[in-house]
């Protein structure tokens, strides 16, 4: 199988904090995401110069086809930089990991997800989208859908409804499968109604944490969960540390979280969604394909943002092939 991704393309720009205190300074809500301006980015990047940083490129879908394309899948990505270094710096390393690149170029600035990581491992964003927000319809084509099984898409672009509606369409008609990750739950609570109409009008897997869950369903994960698979063929509901919810037709599983030290839940559930994205795409059990996708995750959160060194990445290969019982 062959999976494309369509997302914000947003460098990551990693703080660590000792307390929270800086949060509230940035007018922030822990745990969440906010869309900020230019002025607001200045502000924060002051904030962020007293303060140890990284940077890496993320989005939620880039993370997750980053994740599947070190598993051995084929993969590429659409999204839009700006003509700039943070740019030039995102499509080289989509090069660099083996990624087909669709990104198209715009003049704004490349967008940054600067990023808040408290001492409890939750992460905390101040999202400038830039050029990533300038995706739009126009500069879809069937041909960037082309050779592809599944598209993985992220539920911040609903802020976009014609964009996210000409990539699934484009999809379908090229005999795609929709994988949709809801991605956060203030974005779900500004669009329900178009939330909705893509998961039951498009999606066949659709991932969300209990957060997004109860914003999508007002249901608790158990119950979350079942409403959700009844709207598309595959649910998923991610619990953090409770593990994860897996539900297809009638029948429902509970997968464990691995007991793990977090250091930085940021590409959690990105990860999740590439291990079980993984497992669908090589012919796994629902049950395997979760546990592929906790191990991805466990892994990620024990170290600082959303990318892990090869010496990781070998030990989990080999860990799955243990869990396949290959």
């Amino acid at each position: 199988m062959k999976i494309l991704g369509m997302g914000n393309a947003l460098t990551d720009v990693l703080a660590t904090l000792q307390s929270d205190t800086i949060i509230q300074e940035a007018g922030l809500l822990k745990g969440g995401m906010k869309l900020i301006d230019i002025e607001r980015l200045e502000k924060l990047k002051q904030l962020f110069s007293t303060i140890h940083t990284s940077r890496a490129c993320g989005g939620s879908a880039a993370n997750a086809i980053t994740g599947l394309t070190h598993l051995g899948i084929d993969t590429g990505f659409i999204g839009k930089v700006g003509r700039d270094d943070l740019g030039r710096f995102y499509e080289q390393d989509l090069l660099d990991n083996g990624i087909e690149s669709h990104l198209q170029k715009g003049d704004a600035s490349s967008g940054c997800a600067m990023t808040f990581i408290s001492p409890d491992g939750e992460r905390t964003f101040g999202t400038y989208l830039g050029a990533a927000a300038d995706l739009s319809a126009t500069d879809l084509s069937a041909e960037m859908f082309s050779g592809y099984d599944l598209l993985h898409i992220e539920g911040y672009l609903v802020q976009d409804p014609a964009l996210i509606r000409k990539a699934v369409q484009l999809a379908q008609s090229q005999g795609l499968k929709i994988s949709l990750d809801m991605a956060s739950y203030n974005v779900i609570k500004q669009q329900p109604e178009f939330s909705r109409e893509l998961v039951t009008g498009y999606a066949d897997i659709v991932f969300a944490n209990e957060e997004e869950a109860l914003a999508y369903t007002g249901q608790p994960p158990r119950q979350a969960v079942e409403e959700i698979a009844r709207q598309c063929d595959i649910a998923v509901v991610k619990c953090g540390k409770e593990g994860s919810f897996i539900q297809q037709g009638d029948t429902c599983l509970h997968i464990g979280a691995l007991p793990v030290q977090c250091i930085d839940s940021t590409g959690a559930g990105d990860l999740y969604a590439a291990g079980f994205l993984y497992g669908l795409a090589t012919g796994c059990s629902l049950e395997q394909a979760g546990r592929i996708g906790t191990l991805l995750a466990g892994n990620v959160i024990e170290v600082i943002g959303p990318r892990m060194e090869q010496a990781r990445w070998d030990k989990i290969k080999l860990k799955v092939r243990e869990l396949l019982g290959a």
